[in-house]
């Protein structure tokens, strides 16, 4: 199932899930969100860029620390799932 068919579900918002596929910085989305994507974004394309900056913006954006580590664990398996996948060559046919 791609990511964005399981976004689907979770959410049960089709036109929501196809936002945020497309471009998710164009998506209709709370602040809260926005950081939370921009934090993954940034996890996902730069990982070594990550400060601690950026945890204090998912704290002022009101994701406590558990929340912050749920964030990181999901958007790091998808990262890990992509590449075991990519590494495979599954999908490319």
């Amino acid at each position: 199932m791609s990511h964005a068919e399981f976004l689907r579900r979770v959410t049960l918002d089709e036109s929501l899930s196809d936002a945020i596929r497309r471009d998710y910085t164009t998506a209709d989305l709370t602040d809260q969100e926005r950081v939370m994507l921009d934090y993954v974004a940034k996890l996902t394309k730069h990982p070594v860029r990550v400060m601690r900056e950026d945890i204090d913006g998912l704290r002022e954006a009101g994701f406590d620390d558990q929340g912050i580590l749920q964030i990181n664990l999901i958007a790091s398996w998808f990262n890990y799932i992509n590449r075991v996948a990519d590494g495979l060559g599954v999908g490319r046919e």
